[in-house]
């Protein structure tokens, strides 16, 4: 298993390398679940990783097809390897289909071919009005996903492992190995949480807040990235596909 560590800035960024992270991700915590940090932070970010490490993105929760594609690309053009897409407010596989087949068009074009999509789906789903875990990680699979990630839309509700029994993310965790996917878990996940996550299989773990002094819209210290590496070092599980795909 791997850690990734959100981040909204270039120092940030240095922070989580020294810290030990695996994945860099560009994440601004002041603007939601996913929210997308300027193009300018980004390329700020990629420099500071200075290809040490993968840098993934979020890019927020998906509305229009033209404006995702668009966004994916210039994400990817602009150094992540792997760009986060949510579905918040809807609740059509249809719509979900189309938005995601649009953001991997971008996000491949973006990187010469080389670009991804991580959808997200919401393990409060209800509170988010987007399609179930199950569902979404269905649907996105075959529109083209590298990967999924089950994550919590209200940061000021349950973490992951309030809301989802042991054996139910498992099997969640599973079928999307069995689709293909990449696998990544988040959702105020703690030092404590971690091997929760391996347990039920995940590839990557997601953290900001546990990786931060004073919280998630706090600092990210490399001494608190360090304390969670150790915790992932012990429950270490090599992904294939990831390595690959930062080697590419």
């Amino acid at each position: 298993m791997r850690l990734l560590v959100s981040v909204s800035s270039a120092a940030e960024a240095s922070a989580a390398l020294a810290g030990g992270a695996d994945v860099i991700d560009a994440k601004e915590p002041l603007a939601g679940a996913l929210g997308a940090v300027s193009m300018k932070v980004l390329r700020e970010i990629h420099a500071a990783v200075a290809g040490a490490r993968m840098v993934t993105a979020a890019l927020g929760d998906a509305a229009d097809e033209a404006a995702i594609e668009r966004a994916a690309g210039e994400f990817v053009a602009a150094g992540a390897v792997l760009v986060k897409v949510g579905f918040a407010g809807i609740a059509s596989a249809g719509r979900v289909a189309a938005l995601t087949a649009a953001a991997v068009r971008g996000a491949r074009a973006g990187g010469d071919g080389k670009g991804g999509v991580v959808a997200v789906a919401y393990a409060d789903a209800d509170r988010a009005a987007s399609l179930a875990p199950a569902a979404l990680m269905e649907v996105t699979a075959r529109a083209g996903a590298e990967g999924v990630l089950l994550d919590t839309a209200d940061k000021g509700g349950p973490g992951l492992r309030g809301l989802l029994a042991p054996s139910a993310l498992a099997a969640w965790v599973a079928e999307a190995h069995k689709s293909g996917l990449l696998v990544a878990l988040a959702g105020k996940l703690t030092a404590d949480d971690l091997p929760f996550v391996r347990d039920a299989g995940a590839d990557i773990a997601g953290v900001r807040g546990a990786a931060c002094v004073g919280g998630r819209s706090g600092t990210v210290a490399a001494d608190r990235v360090r304390l969670l590496r150790r915790v992932v070092r012990g429950v270490h599980h090599e992904d294939t596909k990831l390595a690959k795909m930062h080697e590419n």
